[in-house]
């Protein structure tokens, strides 16, 4: 399968690494809006075509699949625009800025018969796998606390007066987005989705968050995520039970996985693979998936991606954030 990028950013680069661990993944072509980026990023990954027109490329016959790691508020523009011409579409997390954006792109790949995929690298892991396959140790869950606290170096942009795209609504950043969709996308995927949702964020003067708590409310229990990119935490992610605890390191990564029985507080590892790059994991599924027409998996990944985005959008209507492309909309 031939396949092309969106984005010439470091994300970029690591999943184009990832795509060499998989047999007939192979990248031929890059689009930026500049000839000289994308001249030079084509160079720099051995890519033989390269894009300034997304229309052209979107058209080209040179390219099966593309993975789009535009700014969050341009994935719907560039997605729906190449699901029109046909072609599959891994899109990075967070998909799109709304459900409404998000219907109308599914409903688009449907009509084309191609698939769409939210680039969700945590819930592909063999990790995730061995932690949901060992929920049931724990008993009863009574509360779980899970967390991706980052500083980010563009914070310090930002304290400069400048307005990098994931610290500005305009371009649908924030941190609940960028970092809080992954222990999202871990709570989502273990239980389901929750029955209520409280978000508490820390708002900056232009209206996006830069760090915050959501408390998702089960049957039974709650969940508190914690997520920051101006800020940085060395804590464990924990997982509560009457019967144990379950603990590891990471909502991103999902490492070190171990279980802590009560009341005896004896610990085991559960073995988990750790790796420098675990995007290949979503590579592999969705090639097998597209490969084999595996249409019930596929189907059960566009449910977790919908939860989440819906979480993440009431979280944000409680908070009164709102991003660039809502406000066009209102206007």
């Amino acid at each position: 399968m031939k396949f092309g990028t969106i984005g010439t950013s470091w994300i970029t680069d690591a999943f184009i690494g990832a795509a060499k661990e998989i047999d007939g993944f192979m990248l031929t072509a890059v689009y930026s809006r500049t000839e000289e980026k994308a001249a030079d990023f084509a160079k720099k990954h051995g890519a033989q075509h390269y894009f300034t027109d997304l229309e052209e490329m979107a058209s080209s016959c040179r390219i099966d699949c593309v993975y789009v790691a535009s700014p969050n508020s341009v994935h719907y523009e560039h997605v729906l625009t190449l699901l029109k011409h046909k072609k599959h579409v891994i899109c990075e997390k967070p998909i799109f800025s709304n459900t409404k954006e998000w219907k109308e792109a599914y409903r688009a790949a449907e009509e084309n018969k191609v698939y769409l995929f939210e680039a969700m690298r945590n819930i592909h892991s063999p990790n995730f796998t061995r932690l949901k396959e060992n929920t049931g140790r724990i008993g009863r869950v009574r509360n779980m606390s899970l967390q991706l606290v980052q500083y980010s170096s563009r914070y310090d942009n930002y304290l400069q007066g400048e307005r990098p795209n994931i610290f500005t609504a305009e371009f649908s950043g924030g941190a609940l987005v960028d970092l809080g969709v992954y222990p999202l996308s871990v709570a989502v995927g273990l239980f389901g989705e929750p029955n209520n949702v409280s978000y508490y964020p820390v708002m900056f003067e232009n209206g996006v968050d830069g760090s915050g708590t959501l408390v998702l409310t089960y049957d039974g229990f709650t969940s508190t995520i914690f997520c920051s990119k101006i800020a940085n935490s060395f804590n464990s992610c924990e997982i509560h039970g009457e019967e144990g605890t379950l603990v590891f390191e990471g909502a991103g990564e999902i490492n070190n996985l171990r279980l802590i029985k009560t009341p005896s507080k004896e610990e085991s590892a559960l073995k988990s693979v750790a790796v420098d790059n675990n995007m290949v994991y979503e590579i592999e599924h969705f090639t097998q998936i597209i490969k084999n027409e595996d249409n019930q998996t596929y189907e059960y990944l566009k449910n977790q991606s919908s939860i989440v985005l819906s979480v993440t959008e009431k979280a944000r209507k409680q908070s009164g954030i709102v991003f660039g492309t809502e406000k066009t909309e209102m206007q």
